[in-house]
């Protein structure tokens, strides 16, 4: 069966479910596909409108999922709706789960020294039948070859990339043809999350579609950021209008 997709300011969404999305990338980490995965909300759809570099790296990957209640909403608007948000945070889980279930290999990239250490606590206690063959945070040297070569030596199955976007897709994209296997996706602040350091928001905040809000509350600075959904909305609305994909 084709995949179906639904283009949204020019970003190609898999219009699946987390469940499915799950079994998919399970098969591929079975496999041993090579796999490049984009979790994308507003935001990141916006930052490939003003970066075509960036627009590049997005369309690289095999899958871009709707991280981002905004996304799914902007499908509804479309008139072509995706099932439901299929977030990164969540999705990182699962294959975490599957990790351990499998006993497979993981490989850990980015956030701070501090963080990424609290973070590998929490995977090892966590998920104690997975393999964690590498982990480096995210200030390095971008010229230095040390981390993909030992990507490249301890052949991962999943590679968890939270550098923050642009940087993750970049750092994914430009080393992709060097490994033979593994799924890679961006994980941004996930590791935080891992950590501690950053709470998520409560369930009930999740259902109701704001936790969003919920971050803008925690960590007030976030408001530029968010500056992004307005005009991403509008955007749409523009899409709609006109009929383009």
């Amino acid at each position: 069966m084709q995949d179906k997709f639904v283009s949204i300011l020019g970003v190609n969404f898999i219009h699946t479910t987390m469940k499915d999305m799950v079994a998919r990338l399970r098969k591929r980490l079975l496999n041993e596909e090579k796999t490049f995965v984009v979790t994308a909300n507003p935001e990141i759809v916006m930052k490939t409108l003003e970066d075509p570099t960036y627009k590049q790296y997005v369309d690289l990957a095999d899958y871009v999922t709707a991280d981002g209640i905004g996304v799914v909403k902007g499908a509804q608007i479309l008139g072509k709706p995706l099932p439901e948000r299929v977030a990164g945070y969540d999705l990182m889980r699962n294959l975490l789960a599957i990790l351990n279930e499998e006993k497979l290999k993981l490989y850990m990239l980015g956030a701070q020294e501090e963080t990424i250490e609290k973070a590998v606590e929490t995977v090892k206690r966590e998920y104690p039948n997975l393999q964690l063959v590498g982990y480096h945070h995210g200030f390095f040297n971008w010229e230095d070859p040390s981390i993909i070569n030992e990507i490249k030596e301890k052949k991962p199955d999943l590679v968890l990339v939270a550098l923050g976007v642009p940087r993750q897709e970049k750092w994914i994209a430009e080393h992709l043809e060097e490994v033979e296997k593994g799924v890679f996706i961006g994980v941004g602040g996930s590791f935080d999350v891992l950590a501690g350091t950053v709470k998520r928001a409560p369930e009930i905040w999740q259902k109701l579609n704001l936790e969003w809000f919920y971050r803008l509350l925690k960590q007030p600075s976030r408001w530029r950021r968010m500056l992004a959904l307005p005009h991403f909305a509008l955007k749409v609305f523009g899409q709609k209008l006109t009929g383009k994909s």
